[in-house]
């Protein structure tokens, strides 16, 4: 029998508490309890980046967070562009066309961020390398590249 308790955990800056196992992934907390749905399951072992979110900007497979281990703030897809429309690698995902079947797109969006935030003009190599856990079965990845450098430039040249 598992015994619930509650969990205090900051999403997308706001705070929830929760009735869930120490044990429950995060990414079920997101989905089932809060209703954040942008997460996806892709294969829940942390082989795919479906579930990619950031705890306190460092990008993480929340299939295989226990949400009682997650002590920092949690950004997903929902979260990610904070107070404007989109961010910057959203833009550059829609110029791009990135998205065919659009499954790993929030995963593999989050994970471009993570990449961006800690390094702002990353070559091929870097971005290859970064996005190398994220799998998408379309195909996408020259797509990808092009929109992680647009993104890089663009947020480059707004100063962020």
């Amino acid at each position: 029998m598992r015994t619930l308790c509650p969990v205090q955990i900051t999403i997308n800056g706001v705070t929830h508490e929760v009735d869930a196992p120490a044990a429950m992934p995060l990414l079920w907390v997101l989905r089932d309890l809060l209703g954040l749905t942008g997460t996806k399951f892709g294969c829940g072992a942390a082989l795919c980046g479906a579930c990619t979110v950031h705890v306190d900007g460092v990008a993480v497979r929340a299939c295989q967070v226990p949400v009682g281990s997650v002590t920092g703030a949690v950004t997903t897809i929902e979260g990610l562009a904070g107070t404007e429309a989109l961010h910057p690698v959203q833009q550059a995902w829609v110029e791009h066309q990135v998205a065919q079947c659009g499954y790993c797109q929030s995963g593999q969006v989050m994970q471009a961020a993570a990449l961006l935030a800690g390094n702002p003009n990353p070559s091929d190599a870097e971005i290859d390398a970064a996005m190398s856990g994220n799998l998408c079965r379309c195909g996408t990845y020259p797509r990808i590249r092009a929109a992680v450098h647009s993104a890089a430039l663009k947020l480059r040249e707004s100063g962020q």
